[in-house]
C-alpha cells in the first residue's frame, strides 16, 4: 500500500489527503517528525519536507503539487485539473494563488507562528505576523467569494485542484478558530461544500494532542 509521511494541521499534507480521496486511493499515513531529520527520510526527500508519497513498488514522490499532478496523470478520471488546456492553466494560477499568495500572506502568519513554531520549537510566536494574517485574510475570502459568484466551484463547473488547495489551508487556519467565516458568508458556503465531501471528512477527525479544535470544526453545517 502507498504511504504518505505528513505531520498533522499541515496544509500541503491536506492537500495530497483529499487528493488521494478524491481519487478514492487507498494509503497509510505515517506520522514523521521532520525535525528530527532522519536520515531515512532525508534520503527519500534532502529537503526535509513533508508531504512524501511513496507507491507500493517503492517510487517516492515528494511535494504537494508534484504529488498531486503526479495521481492526476496516473488516475486520469475524475481529473482534478480539468480537461482542456485553458480550464488547466485556470486551476493552476489559483493552485499558484493559494499555495503561495495564500501561505505567505496568511497560512504561515497564522499556522506557522501559532502551531508550527511550537511543535518545530522555533520560539515564540511572532505578534506582528499573527495580526497581518489576521487582517489579510479578508481578502483572500473576498477573493473566494468573488471566484464562486461568477462560477460553481473555484476554477470552473466542478471540484479542482483549486478548491482543495484553498480548503487545505483554510481548514489548517480554521483549526486555530482563525477564520473569520460570520464577516464571509459566501466563502462559508463554499468551505461547507467542501468539508461534506468524503474527501475531506478524515481532516476533521484530526487533533493535536494539547490543542483542540473549536467546536464547529467538524460540524458539516458549521
Amino acid at each position: 500500500m502507498r504511504i504518505l509521511y505528513h505531520v498533522p494541521v499541515s496544509a500541503p499534507c491536506h492537500k495530497v489527503r483529499i487528493a488521494l480521496g478524491e481519487k478514492k486511493l487507498a494509503y497509510e499515513m505515517k506520522l514523521e517528525k521532520i525535525w528530527e531529520r532522519r536520515p531515512d527520510f532525508l534520503a527519500m526527500n534532502p529537503a526535509g519536507e513533508v508531504p512524501v508519497l511513496v507507491e507500493a513498488d517503492g517510487k517516492t514522490l515528494c511535494g504537494s503539487q508534484v504529488i498531486c499532478e503526479y495521481l492526476d496523470e496516473t488516475q486520469p478520471e475524475n481529473s482534478l485539473l480539468g480537461t482542456d488546456a485553458l480550464q488547466r492553466a485556470e486551476t493552476r494560477r489559483l493552485v499558484e494563488w493559494f499555495d503561495h499568495k495564500f501561505y505567505h500572506e496568511v497560512t504561515e502568519n497564522l499556522v506557522g507562528e501559532k502551531l508550527m513554531k511550537r511543535i518545530l520549537r522555533l520560539g515564540e510566536p511572532d505578534g506582528s505576523a499573527i495580526r497581518a494574517g489576521l487582517t489579510n485574510i479578508h481578502y483572500h475570502l473576498d477573493y473566494i467569494a468573488f471566484l464562486t459568484g461568477h462560477r460553481t466551484w473555484l476554477s470552473g463547473d466542478f471540484c479542482s485542484l483549486a478548491d482543495i488547495t484553498a480548503a487545505a489551508h483554510l481548514s489548517t487556519i480554521d483549526y486555530l478558530g482563525d477564520v473569520p467565516w460570520d464577516r464571509h458568508p459566501e466563502a462559508k458556503d463554499w468551505y461547507a461544500r467542501m468539508k461534506c465531501r468524503p474527501s475531506f471528512r478524515p481532516l476533521l477527525a484530526e487533533r493535536i494532542p494539547g490543542s483542540p479544535p473549536p467546536k464547529h470544526y467538524d460540524d458539516l453545517d458549521f
